[in-house]
C-alpha cells in the first residue's frame, strides 16, 4: 500500500493511493500514528480497503499533502552515510553510524514551503531515504530487522550549516528548525518498493541537478542501522530513520552554495515519488 495524509496543517485526514489515484479513508477511523502501527494498522487498513473496493471517495486534485506519518516520537538521522558525501565535506567515512535528531516540529508535508530560519545564511539541502518503524524495536538482531519496517518515504533533510557546524554543541541545532523535515508524498510499504539497496535518489535546485546518487552506495545498510540504533534507544512504531545523503549538497561546492528565498528544490527517489519545496524568508 501507499499511505498519504491530506488536508490543511493540523487537520490532515488519512488516505491511500490505489492505481495512482488517491482515496480518502477517513471512514477507517484512525490517523497514521504510533497507535495505528502498534495495533496492526497496516493489516487492518488493507482489509478495510479491500472491503470497500469501489466505494472509496477520491481525493480532489490539488489537495495539500501532509507528512504521511503523523508526528512520530522521534526522527533519528544518520550522518555521513555515503562515502562521496563524507569526502565532499572533508570528513572521514565513519567507523560507526553518526546519529543525530531532527525535532518533530520540523516535520511538514512534501510540498510545503521551507522557511529559512531567522539569522540563517547557510540553509542547505539533502535528499534522503527514510525508513519508518512498524513495531517497537529494542536490541534488534540485524537478521530480524526487516520485521520492524512499516515502509519507506522520501525526505529532504534540510540543514543550516552554520548552526550545525560552526556553533558549539551537537548537529541537532542545525537540523531541527521548523519546516526542515519535508517527508512524502507517501509512505510505501516494503512490498511496493522492491530492492531498497538499488534506488536512484536525486535533487535539483531551480532546475539544476545537484544530487544524483544511489542507495547502493550506503555505507551502513538499513538492517544494520535499525539494529545499531536499537542498541542505544527503543524505536517506537511510526518513528523515522533518515538514512543519509549522497554527494552534491551545497556545503560541498567550492565556494559553498546555499538556499535563498525564492529558490525551488525538487527531489525524488525511485518508487517513492517526488516533492517540491519553495524557500521563503522567516517572517513573524
Amino acid at each position: 500500500m501507499k499511505l498519504i495524509r491530506f488536508g490543511q496543517p493540523g487537520q490532515e485526514k488519512p488516505g491511500v493511493i490505489l492505481n495512482d489515484q488517491p482515496y480518502d479513508v477517513s471512514a477507517f477511523g484512525e490517523d497514521y500514528t504510533e497507535a495505528f502501527f502498534t495495533n496492526n494498522g497496516l493489516g487492518r487498513l488493507a482489509e478495510f480497503v479491500a472491503a470497500n473496493e469501489g466505494k472509496l471517495t477520491t481525493v480532489a486534485d490539488g489537495e495539500r499533502l501532509g507528512s504521511p506519518i503523523a508526528r512520530p516520537s522521534k526522527i533519528v538521522c544518520v550522518g555521513l552515510n555515503y562515502a562521496d558525501h563524507a569526502k565532499e565535506t572533508g570528513a572521514t567515512p565513519p567507523a560507526e553510524p553518526v546519529l543525530f535528531f531532527k525535532s518533530t516540529t520540523a516535520l511538514v508535508g512534501p510540498n510545503d514551503a521551507i522557511i529559512i530560519p531567522k539569522n540563517s545564511t547557510k540553509t542547505d539541502w539533502e535528499v534522503e531515504l527514510v525508513v519508518v518503524i512498524g513495531k517497537k524495536a529494542s536490541y534488534v538482531e540485524e537478521a530480524d530487522a526487516h520485521e520492524y519496517i512499516a515502509g519507506y518515504a522520501l525526505h529532504n533533510d534540510v540543514s543550516e550549516r552554520e548552526f550545525q557546524l560552526e556553533r558549539s554543541g551537537t548537529w541537532d541545532k542545525g537540523k531541527g528548525c521548523d519546516t526542515f523535515a519535508p517527508v512524502g508524498p507517501f509512505l510505501a510499504t516494503p512490498d511496493e518498493l522492491g530492492d531498497v539497496d538499488n534506488l536512484r535518489l536525486w535533487l535539483s535546485v531551480n532546475g539544476k541537478m545537484m544530487q544524483d546518487g544511489t542507495t547502493a552506495n550506503l555505507i551502513f545498510k538499513i538492517p544494520f542501522l535499525i539494529s545499531y540504533i536499537s542498541q542505544f534507544m527503543t524505536l517506537l512504531p511510526g518513528d523515522i530513520i533518515s538514512t543519509g545523503t549522497p554527494a552534491g549538497v551545497g556545503l560541498g561546492f567550492n565556494p559553498p552554495v546555499y538556499l535563498k528565498p525564492g529558490d525551488v528544490v525538487e527531489l525524488g527517489i525511485d518508487g517513492l515519488g517526488t516533492s517540491r519545496q519553495e524557500l521563503k524568508a522567516y517572517a513573524k
